[in-house]
C-alpha cells in the first residue's frame, strides 16, 4: 500500500509538472477596471472599465476586441465608450503561470457620435489555476494626433 501511494503521488508530481508545458488555449476572456488619467492641458482622473477577449491565431499572435466606458471620476455621466479591435503578442505560451503580452489595435470611441483612433499597450497575466488568473497592464488610447491621451492602469480576471 506505501509503494502504492507514492507512485500515485509520483505521477501527480510528474503529471502537474507537464500541466505547465500544455500550449496556451485556443483563447481566453478578461474583465478589468483601470484608473487613469487623460493627458493634456491639466490632467484629470478617469475610471474606466470593460471586458472582451481574443482567439490565439498563430504561436503566439492572437486576435481580439473588448468593449468598456471611460469617464473622469469627477463626473461619471459624462463618459464615452470605447471598442477596441487589437492584434496581440503573448510570450512563453507554454508557460501557463506568467504570461507578458504585448497588443495594439484600432479604437473606436463613441456617445453622441463617434471618433476612430488606435490604442497600445502591454501587461501579464499570471494564472492561479488553470482556468482563472490575474490580468495586470497598461494602456493608452488616442484619437488624434492633437488629442490628449487616454491611459490607464488595468487591473483585471482572466479566463479560459
Amino acid at each position: 500500500m506505501p509503494r502504492l501511494i507514492v507512485a500515485l503521488a509520483l505521477v501527480a508530481l510528474f503529471t502537474s509538472s507537464l500541466s505547465a508545458q500544455v500550449p496556451y488555449p485556443k483563447g481566453s476572456g478578461h474583465v478589468f477596471i483601470a484608473p487613469g488619467a487623460i493627458s493634456g492641458g491639466e490632467t484629470t482622473a478617469t475610471l474606466h472599465f470593460g471586458g472582451g477577449g481574443d482567439v490565439l491565431l498563430y504561436e503566439g499572435l492572437a486576435a481580439g476586441a473588448e468593449v468598456g466606458y471611460l469617464a473622469p471620476i469627477r463626473a461619471p455621466g459624462d463618459g464615452f465608450g470605447i471598442l477596441s479591435a487589437n492584434l496581440s503578442y503573448y510570450f512563453a505560451r507554454r508557460q501557463r503561470r506568467l504570461v507578458p503580452f504585448v497588443t495594439g489595435g484600432y479604437s473606436l470611441a463613441f456617445r453622441s457620435g463617434t471618433a476612430n483612433g488606435g490604442n497600445f499597450g502591454g501587461g501579464v497575466e499570471y494564472w492561479f489555476r488553470d482556468h482563472v488568473g490575474v490580468r495586470f497592464e497598461f494602456r493608452d488610447h488616442l484619437f488624434s494626433s492633437d488629442s490628449p491621451h487616454f491611459y490607464g492602469f488595468r487591473f483585471g480576471v482572466a479566463f479560459h
